[in-house]
């Protein structure tokens, strides 16, 4: 009280009472920040608690049966007849879409005619060439014609097989596109597959291709599934990425009696890593390798030595006992040693 006497005698002396007003506001903000500076820092402090950790990589997928076929048009056609039929069993070979091959049985009349032509003039030049009237060479050139056109008529057989689409496999249809009268184009008509099994066909970024392995499990989530998690297993992966997309195919294998159904997207996180009663700490507790461990009313920097880093949460396996509070964010510019006042993050 002595010294602040006599600064307001200063005051007096200096100013009178408009000084004494300005010394006052002096005084009690030099009180303020002896106050708020003796407090410490506020920061948001993590209490380091034990548990599972497990690195994992992240995919999206869809899900596909293992076994099926998609049924498309070799030309650009029109529809005369296609099958209502899905959800419905079909057998390899069954037609379930017929394309308009009217021109193409024409041309096939056609070529028989011809074909026929032929082959009387083979009749009837074969007994001139008995007789040495005809030349051998005039009967090989007929003969010659009849071979080309029966290669012919075969070809244009199978471009009228070509027109009815089959099933090639045995199956169910498990969706179709198309009406009678539409033209049939490069775009799937018919898919059909068993039901079961089912597997996702997924895509992982190529910076993480190289930490997955078949037999891996994966956790799934779909936006139309909220009871409990959905479990997949890394089947295989494709040996071969995409240039452009950056990502290699990763192929998911579906318990037999999963919710999922044949179409739906999905995300996927592959654990590629896991660890059982660990200590851990929120990842953005740690900066350039430390953290800062609250000791009573300060705060006080150590090394850690981390080891699976999750999405949230970070595993230390030294510099940190479980039960420790940690600040979380880390704070760069806070010193070894400073003091600080804790509060608990949200979480907590």
């Amino acid at each position: 009280m002595a010294r602040i006497s006599s600064v307001t005698g200063w005051m007096e002396r200096a100013g009178g009472p408009g000084a004494l007003a300005v010394g006052g506001l002096v005084i009690a903000l030099i009180a303020l920040a002896t106050y708020f500076v003796g407090r410490g820092a506020p920061v948001t402090v993590a209490i380091a608690k034990r548990g599972d950790a497990a690195a994992v990589v992240y995919a999206t997928g869809v899900v596909e049966p293992v076994y099926w076929a998609k049924i498309s048009a070799l030309q650009r056609k029109r529809i005369v007849e296609i099958c209502h039929c899905e959800g419905a069993a079909v057998k390899r070979g069954e037609v379930l879409v017929r394309l308009d091959d009217g021109e193409e049985r024409a041309l096939l009349v056609e070529l028989q005619a011809r074909l026929q032509r032929f082959e009387d003039d083979v009749a009837r030049i074969r007994p001139l060439v008995q007789r040495n009237i005809t030349s051998q060479l005039t009967l090989d050139e007929k003969l010659t014609q009849v071979r080309e056109y029966e290669a012919r008529i075969t070809a244009q057989k199978d471009r009228i097989e070509d027109l009815a689409l089959k099933s090639p496999i045995d199956g169910i249809v498990l969706r179709r596109n198309g009406e009678v009268g539409e033209i049939a184009g490069t775009e799937a008509l018919m898919w059909v597959g068993q039901p079961r099994p089912l597997r996702i066909v997924a895509e992982v970024n190529e910076d993480d291709i190289a930490e997955v392995e078949p037999g891996q499990s994966a956790l799934l989530r779909h936006e139309g599934h909220r009871d409990g998690l959905l479990e997949a297993t890394v089947e295989r992966i494709t040996p071969k990425g995409d240039p452009e997309t950056k990502t290699f195919r990763v192929y998911l294998a579906l318990p037999e009696k999963s919710p999922l159904m044949i179409g739906m997207s999905v995300e996927a996180n592959i654990i590629v890593d896991d660890a059982k009663g660990v200590v851990l700490v929120p990842a953005e507790a740690i900066g350039n390798g430390h953290v800062a461990v609250v000791d009573g009313r300060r705060a006080v920097r150590r090394p850690v030595e981390t080891g699976i880093r999750g999405t949230r949460l970070v595993e230390i396996r030294k510099g940190v006992a479980e039960g420790e509070r940690v600040v979380s964010p880390y704070v760069p510019g806070l010193d070894d040693g400073a003091r600080v006042r804790a509060r608990p993050a949200m979480s907590e």
